[in-house]
């Protein structure tokens, strides 16, 4: 129990907060008020420990961390707030004696819409590990209105409707209006000669007032409380009285309307040009926002900006906060009038750039045009930082016209990010072995043969505070049982429970958890999607992103497949099975929204089959999210990591289901590697090409799915049942975008660009060893124990310590609280 918890004061706290915010007893209010209620009651408790930590930050004049990112996928904080505290049996009493259930009250919160994908996610865990180890970090990033968007699913289609996460406030976030901060967009840039030096004016522009709202992150037990800082915009002048006068209604609310759009919805569809303006504003916005309230916190306390770097670190997660590095730069020249080699010294030793991704969409490029209008002293310092840098390319490889088009930072009309970063800081890592192996030998090669120091790995990992403790508290509770509950801060020790994964006993303890999990997971199903599932059945779970590189197209063709061999012979001897996916599409992508309409009309038909016996069931979870993802990991048999091998960075769902024993169908790609040798081969279920094996087809060509169409019967009914109107009657042509793009009739050269076709007979052979596995319990329950076991590398808090280590150089800071 923590120090700092009195269960008495607790309760006259919540009882007091019902009374002021809603002028209601108890017994009057609903589960959503008295969420409120204890919300604002844990975090009076957390605001003494916040307080107190920063306080030590300021006397200890720590060196900060800044983590710039455009998402952090934060997940329900209310449970997680309370575990930290190390108050949950407490608060769970106290709300028992009021007449309320712990979980009804944390299922009243939203997910803050603040984030996507394993990006934001991984941006999440790694600040839970920064406050839990004590190392001084802000996350900084936007306080989106509406988040992406919520998904509902109408017909089989992905609805995309506003996340209205903030409708009834948010109670654990801070507004903090003293560190408001002006951002600048458009017009023009004047240069000044002044005491014999050129001082640049940006003038003519629009600018909206960037207003910080902070959330706290609780470390596990320490009483450290680090904050994640999200920006709200704001117009300067709200309304122009004088437009409105003049009738000029438009105008008058004009700085209002830019302030709005920056942080209403989290990535705007950039399949257009005003989508993309949008994107690259909302970058600028926070960073801008961000670096200037940095660079001014640190002159609160120094006189010398020569020596900011030494204090403080700027680590770029992915491309989007990449202007950082120019932001600095202009802060450094505009504003403290340094010279140009003096600030980029202090740019290129405080900046890190963290890269997730071999694609090329992910690496961002920005038409000149858009980027010199939108940020037009930027711009200028852009190019300058490219002008010098191609001289030294220059000098390092003369004459090379072929390392100036791939390494030059503008080039094509374009600005190319990924570039940039590498250009402006001072580290570059990937997220698992294979991926920084592949960045260094294939996608970034020449930067990487041009400066090698500059490269090092850092395999991502997740928090198993919020993951098992508080996802799958069965599981937490039984591993304690086994082993003590070191585990919770120290990960690694949960290899202690490798010697029970023989015991019959342990066994039969685990799959009961398991299958009190899937009947968990089964209740929710049936309560969001209609559909009854049987938890004896296999659960075999995708859940991710929706894009084409994680081939959700090839489960379900597989899903397909099977059908059609249950339909054959309905006695078919198979273990019955549940399919489960989960995954948003991006709102402009297509074919992965196709995917989805897809999956969900193979279930409509054999989900609705009765001659099947049930043998076979295929559910899509709707608006998947940080809050049902904690579900659906505790109840997985089977997790599928089956991307295209090379294409996925890390991945962090694998390590998730790791971790509460399901078992890996994968491909050797990403951290998929790195689990089978934690946990060996015998205990995952691994197929389809190497990493190695795909490049050399995409450098050397001679894939031609057509072959494979051609010769094998199965594949070939599959994918005619994508055309013929199997499973869309009334629109036969429905699904022929999905057919074209694996067999493009026309030309074979960009045809089933995933692979697809070519490790299906791999994958469906992996799904048959699924099948025979699974019916010897003994042998599956030891696989699954040995997973948990051997599931320590990947805690998040090993990345961080190694990421302080090899590039950030923080200290560790011991708050301790005054006795009251």
């Amino acid at each position: 129990m923590s120090m700092g918890f009195d269960k008495e004061i607790f309760k006259k706290s919540v009882l007091f907060n019902m009374k002021n915010v809603f002028r209601k007893t108890v017994d009057e209010a609903t589960p959503e008020q008295m969420y409120q209620a204890v919300a604002y009651a844990v975090k009076d408790v957390i605001i003494d420990e916040w307080i107190a930590t920063h306080k030590e930050y300021e006397e200890q004049d720590v060196k900060t961390l800044y983590y710039l990112s455009m998402e952090f996928l934060m997940g329900r904080a209310l449970g997680n707030n309370i575990i930290s505290i190390m108050a949950q049996p407490e608060v769970k009493e106290i709300l028992e004696e009021l007449g309320f259930d712990l979980n009804t009250i944390e299922d009243q919160e939203p997910d803050p819409a603040l984030g996507n994908g394993g990006l934001g996610r991984l941006a999440a865990c790694f600040l839970d590990s920064l406050a839990t180890l004590g190392y001084p970090a802000y996350g900084c990033g936007i306080r989106y209105r509406y988040g992406m968007f919520k998904q509902k699913i109408e017909g089989g289609y992905q609805v995309e409707v506003p996340d209205d996460w903030l409708k009834n406030g948010y109670p654990f976030e801070l507004r903090r209006a003293e560190y408001a901060t002006e951002v600048k967009f458009g017009g023009y840039v004047n240069t000044i000669r002044e005491n014999g030096r050129e001082r640049f004016v940006q003038e003519g522009y629009q600018s909206v007032l960037a207003v910080p709202y902070d959330m706290p992150i609780v470390g596990y037990g320490n009483n450290v409380v680090n904050t994640l800082r999200i920006w709200d915009a704001q117009a300067i002048n709200t309304f122009s009285l004088d437009s409105f006068d003049r009738g000029d209604y438009q105008k008058a609310v004009e700085q209002e309307n830019l302030a709005k759009t920056i942080v209403e919805v989290l990535y705007p569809n950039d399949n257009h040009y005003a989508g993309k303006e949008l994107r690259l504003k909302q970058q600028y916005f926070f960073i801008s926002a961000s670096v200037q309230r940095a660079v001014k916190k640190y002159m609160e306390k120094h006189e010398d900006i020569h020596k900011f770097f030494e204090k403080t670190i700027f680590q770029l997660n992915d491309t989007h906060p990449t202007v950082a590095v120019p932001e600095l730069m202009r802060i450094l020249l505009d504003d403290y009038s340094l010279s140009w080699d003096e600030a980029w010294e202090i740019t290129t030793k405080t900046c890190a750039y963290t890269n997730h991704t071999i694609m090329s969409e992910a690496l961002e490029k920005w038409p000149i045009e858009l980027f010199s209008r939108l940020l037009p002293r930027i711009y200028q310092i852009v190019e300058e930082i490219n002008r010098r840098f191609q001289q030294k390319i220059m000098e390092t490889y003369p004459g090379s016209q072929e390392k100036l088009r791939k390494m030059s930072i503008v080039y094509d009309g374009q600005v190319r990010m990924a570039n940039l970063a590498i250009v402006g800081g001072f580290s570059v890592n990937g997220v698992a072995r294979l991926h920084t192996e592949i960045l260094k030998n294939q996608e970034l090669k020449d930067f990487y043969q041009m400066m090698p120091e500059k490269f090092n790995n850092k395999t991502n990992g997740i928090t198993q505070r919020r993951f098992l403790l508080h996802g799958n508290p069965l599981l937490a509770e039984w591993v304690t049982k086994k082993i003590g509950n070191d585990w919770i801060t120290d990960l690694p020790h949960i290899h202690r429970l490798a010697i029970y994964a023989e015991d019959p006993r342990c066994q039969q303890e685990f799959m009961d958890i398991k299958y009190q999990n899937k009947v968990r997971l089964a209740k929710y199903i049936k309560e969001h999607n209609g559909i009854d599932v049987d938890p004896r059945s296999m659960f075999d779970v995708q859940v991710k992103r929706l894009h084409e590189y994680k081939r959700q197209l090839m489960n379900i063709l597989h899903v397909m497949y099977l059908y059609n061999q249950l339909k054959d012979n309905p006695n078919l001897d198979m273990v019955p099975r549940t399919f489960l996916f989960g995954a948003k599409a991006a709102a402009g992508y297509k074919r992965a929204k196709l995917t989805i309409k897809l999956i969900n009309a193979v279930a409509d038909v054999i989900n609705n089959d009765r001659s099947i016996g049930g043998k076979l069931k295929v559910v899509f979870i709707e608006d998947y999210k940080v809050s049902n993802a904690e579900i659906i990991f505790a109840a997985a048999d089977v997790s599928e990591q089956i991307s295209t091998a090379s294409k996925e960075a890390s991945g962090t769902g694998n390590m998730k289901f790791m971790l509460n024993g399901a078992l890996t169908l994968g491909t050797m790609d990403g951290a998929n590697v790195e689990i089978v040798e934690e946990v060996g081969a015998e205990n995952a279920f691994i197929f389809g090409m190497s990493s190695d094996e795909v490049i050399r087809y995409e450098n050397e060509g001679g894939y031609n799915p057509m072959e494979i169409f051609n010769n094998n019967y199965e594949i070939r009914r599959v994918l005619m049942q994508l055309i013929n109107g199997y499973y869309s009657p009334q629109d036969p042509e429905l699904f022929r975008d999905i057919y074209n793009s694996l067999l493009n009739t026309q030309s074979s050269d960009h045809a089933d660009t995933y692979f697809i076709l070519k490790d299906f007979p791999s994958y469906a052979e992996a799904q048959r060893r699924i099948d025979q596995a699974y019916r010897n319990e003994g042998w599956w329950a030891k696989a699954a124990i040995l997973n948990v076991a051997c599931s320590g590398k990947f805690t998040s808090d090993r990345t961080i310590e190694e990421y302080v280590k090899d590039i950030w150089h923080l200290e560790k800071v011991k708050v301790e609280l005054e006795e009251v």
